[in-house]
């Protein structure tokens, strides 16, 4: 047999590789698109259905992503867009799944809630994810996600006095590390570390001391994970030949760092976590769920996920808030008002002060109609399923293994979603906290924390401590300054969307007798 190969002319071999090859790519289109018709439905605008025109696809995906310029590629892709189907687009390379882009809010609706049982993270989100969080609650389906979700929900359900005493603890430290007034510091830089030291302290009973050891290894190693993690999502289809020591060797460190505190709880007995339990202010996350399982993965899968919940997306968000804040200084007067008339400079806030502050809800969800913490997502069809057509148009269909993109931050920005500019509602591009006391968002078209079922279970958690850290400082602070170029602040997208000049900023400290 080798022998005859020999004998046959290089052209002729060639072109024996080749023409399988060539042929599969069309014969796949075909065979989609005669499952598609038989299910009813159709295709949405296609952008690419072989390597040669999704490969730029997926390189020009990554490129941007490390230059910081996500946003307006994945805007640009709607180009490609027809008026029978505006925002949503289709993409696929080496034929073994589809990728549907959109940001359509029924769209979205659909994959959370409506048909929530045929959509999910799928076995290849787990297979790219799980080396970081594991079979955690962001990267399982069914039996698993549920049991994941009732692992963790107990500890945010209620307003617990300990977590306003970490509020405050960490909160305290963060401002005595903010200079003099008039001197600059990188508030971003600042909200990281103590949403680290907040997030670790809830979880284990004990900081990794963020605030005080800026260096820390679990830090460094902590944020180039996420970095890795997301070139690994963005280039999905050619993981396998990105090297990815590092990578390893970061969630190593972070490992490191927690077993001993699974190891210390799991040797408790049951009537000792129970007894802790009891404690509103002794029990931590970690005794929690050791109460309900003694198997150290699944406690350190759970860990993994909610440290990357509580900690970027809080520090992220705040960090925006100050950005803004920073450029129109009426609003901060406006809400530092409201504030001081409600707890005055120097008391601290409760739950019920937090929750009766209007303004400070509408200043925070401002920020995230503006920036959600989670720009980007996906969810993988489990099943030959749909995606609603625009009226009078037909469904789209969702194969089984396709995966379905989606971007809140792109949503939220959609101008057609918001009513007319007039005086009572600013220009949807430029933040104004003032617009929410007359507008109420369209359904769905504002989820900076998910929805449905999988809707996060930390929201009150994380907007009590938002709100909380801003309380403090601008009881202290009457004013502040930006001390970067304002216009060139840029949207820095990795698990989490972050500013990516930082927040270099500096406040003027009220002087005494200020109530204003």
């Amino acid at each position: 047999m080798f022998g005859l190969l020999l004998e046959v002319h290089p052209f002729y071999l060639l072109l024996g590789i080749l023409a399988p090859i060539v042929a599969f790519f069309p014969l796949r289109k075909a065979y989609i698109d005669y499952r598609i018709r038989k299910l009813g439905g159709v295709r949405c605008p296609i952008i690419a259905t072989n390597p040669i025109a999704g490969m730029p696809f997926f390189t020009g995906a990554a490129w941007n992503q490390m230059n910081n310029t996500l946003l307006d590629f994945y805007q640009n892709m709607y180009k490609h867009a027809t008026p029978e189907c505006p925002d949503t687009v289709e993409i696929s390379s080496f034929g073994i799944a589809r990728f549907l882009i959109t940001r359509d809010a029924e769209h979205i609706k659909t994959i959370l809630t409506t048909k929530f049982g045929e959509y999910g993270k799928g076995p290849r989100f787990h297979e790219s994810w799980s080396p970081f969080l594991g079979d955690s609650i962001f990267t399982t389906d069914g039996q698993l996600w549920s049991d994941s979700r009732a692992l963790i929900r107990p500890m945010f359900i209620k307003d617990r006095v300990r977590d306003l005493e970490i509020f405050d603890k960490w909160t305290t430290k963060l401002m005595s590390k903010i200079p003099p007034s008039g001197q600059t510091v990188d508030m971003m830089d600042l909200f990281y570390r103590m949403t680290l030291d907040v997030t670790t302290d809830f979880l284990l009973g004990h900081s990794v001391n963020g605030l005080e050891n800026p260096t820390h290894q679990f830090v460094d190693a902590f944020q180039e994970v996420q970095r890795m993690q997301m070139m690994l999502t963005m280039l999905a289809p050619f993981r396998t030949f990105i090297p990815k020591h590092r990578y390893y060797a970061g969630i190593r460190i972070l490992e490191r760092f927690i077993e001993p505190y699974i190891e210390r709880t799991l040797a408790l007995t049951p009537s000792e976590l129970e007894h802790l339990s009891k404690s509103d202010k002794d029990s931590t996350f970690l005794h929690n769920i050791a109460r309900y399982t003694r198997d150290a993965k699944v406690i350190r899968d759970q860990l993994m996920a909610v440290l990357i919940a509580g900690r970027d997306t809080t520090a992220a968000t705040l960090s925006w808030t100050i950005y803004e804040l920073a450029n129109y200084p009426a609003t901060y007067r406006k809400l530092r008002q409201e504030i001081l008339s409600t707890v005055g400079p120097y008391r601290t806030p409760t739950y019920e002060d937090l929750k009766s502050m209007t303004y400070l809800t509408h200043t925070l969800n401002e920020t995230l109609r503006l920036y959600p913490a989670v720009p980007y997502n996906l969810r993988a069809a489990l099943q030959d399923t749909t995606l609603p057509g625009k009226p009078g148009q037909p469904d789209i269909v969702v194969l089984k293994g396709d995966v379905v993109t989606y971007s809140t931050l792109a949503m939220q920005r959609r101008r057609d979603l918001y009513p007319p500019v007039s005086e009572k509602f600013a220009d949807p591009a430029i933040f104004s906290p003032d617009r929410w006391d007359h507008w109420t968002p369209k359904a769905w078209s504002y989820i900076p924390f998910n929805g449905g079922p999988r809707i996060c279970v930390g929201q009150n958690f994380a907007m009590t401590e938002m709100a909380f850290t801003l309380v403090r400082i601008l009881q202290k602070y009457e004013r502040l300054e930006y001390r970067g170029d304002w216009h060139a602040q840029y949207h820095r997208a990795e698990v989490v969307g972050a500013p990516g000049h930082g927040v270099p900023v500096a406040f003027y400290e009220a002087e005494a007798g200020d109530v204003a």
